[in-house]
């Protein structure tokens, strides 16, 4: 018995120093990315990278906020696309997936087929944008961001497989009792798939935080400018300056006034960080979700 335990002491010894060490693998690039736009560039140019900036220098920071109400700007527009956006796409993309996933809607598999085309074949990139810009009049609307990719074909599947593994008899008791369609999907469905439709959220939310390509073509107004394709173009002018500047006679402003290197850092740290505080609140039903919600026939 003693035996047995002093081997368990040791595998879980072992085990944490593994995932300590893994864990540090992930997170040292990080630290690295945060000291670095912290840390001037003529320091990294002549000495690299390090945990700790050695010699502190904010010039990064100071120039992205040169104009701090075009950034808060930006973080307002993310900030509704991600959260507005991804409240919208979960419910509706769980309202498309429950009836199909029940085995007495009689359409069920026509309209599962139809889904699953849409994964296959796209209108492409000229059809869709001729729709919004010229049927939908969406140029320059904030409804851009929400309306077109309300729905994706892939997380509707998942979380119809995801529905389908929930004990009918619960929803034939509910039927018993007297709750519609609409309160049994409310109160019983939708409490029951929380791992689902947090991991379903936290991709949704990821993707929509990361837009920019929607920016680049639909929208013209600086004020509804997203988060990430602000600081691209603060990077592309910071490029085009610094570039210029190099050619400019000897005694002139230099290149090296510009933080062109520190100021992509920096760019990560503003565009990463709330994700980074967000995550932690869905990591209990991450895993699970994966797991169960995986597709199957």
């Amino acid at each position: 018995m003693v035996e047995n335990r002093k081997v368990s002491l040791a595998t879980q010894i072992v085990l944490n120093t593994i995932f300590i060490l893994v864990s540090l693998v992930f997170i040292t690039p990080l630290i690295l990315v945060i000291s670095a736009s912290f840390t001037s560039e003529q320091y990294i140019r002549m000495h690299g990278y390090t945990l700790f900036p050695k010699v502190l220098d904010l010039k990064a920071y100071s120039y992205l906020f040169q104009a701090p109400d075009k950034i808060l700007d930006a973080y307002g527009v993310t900030f509704f696309n991600s959260i507005v956006g991804s409240f919208l796409s979960v419910l509706t993309m769980s309202l498309v997936a429950y009836p199909i996933s029940r085995a007495d809607f009689a359409y069920r598999k026509i309209i599962t087929q139809i889904i699953f085309i849409t994964m296959i074949v796209s209108g492409g990139l000229i059809p869709t944008y001729l729709f919004i810009s010229q049927y939908l009049k969406m140029v320059d609307s904030i409804l851009v961001y929400i309306l077109p990719g309300l729905v994706s074909a892939w997380y509707v599947i998942i979380m119809r497989t995801f529905f389908q593994s929930l004990p009918i008899a619960l929803i034939e008791s509910a039927k018993i009792d007297g709750c519609n369609e609409f309160r049994i999907f409310f109160k019983i469905v939708l409490p029951l798939s929380k791992p689902v439709i947090a991991t379903v959220t936290l991709f949704v939310m990821l993707n929509r935080w990361n837009e920019w390509m929607t920016t680049l073509l639909y929208i013209r107004n600086e004020k509804l400018y997203t988060l990430q394709f602000l600081l691209q173009r603060i990077l592309r002018e910071a490029s085009f300056i610094k570039e210029a500047l190099s050619k400019l006679p000897g005694g002139m402003l230099t290149a090296a006034e510009l933080p062109e290197l520190s100021l992509r850092y920096a760019m990560t740290v503003i565009a990463a960080g709330p994700m980074l505080v967000i995550f932690p609140f869905f990591q209990k039903y991450f895993t699970k979700g994966l797991t169960i919600g995986a597709v199957k026939g």
